[in-house]
């Protein structure tokens, strides 16, 4: 399953979100069911970035989402957020 979540930052939060990322992709990429994750930035809007994420099932997703780590991460990053984020689960029809 593929998960892409896109976040609007306010510009004065940006490198700070950037730094987090660092210090904690390494431990979502740890997580069961994690089978890839990348962080992309808007090239024509830097404020706008978008992680993409593989999981083998939904429930690993889930029980991600319901860690600690997601829950302390969040708290931290949703007041930097210009807008709401928006997030998408969808499944790969077809490969290039």
């Amino acid at each position: 399953m593929i998960r892409i979540v896109k976040m609007t930052f306010e510009e004065e939060h940006v490198q700070a979100f950037q730094d987090l990322f660092e210090t904690i992709k390494s431990k979502i990429r740890a997580r069961e069911g994690c089978e890839h994750l990348r962080l992309l930035q808007d090239k024509d809007m830097p404020t706008i970035f978008f992680t993409y994420s593989i999981w083998q099932a939904p429930e690993n997703l889930d029980s991600y989402r319901h860690s600690a780590l997601f829950i302390d991460t969040w708290k931290t990053v949703k007041p930097w957020f210009a807008s709401k984020a928006k997030a998408w689960s969808v499944a790969e029809i077809s490969e290039a």
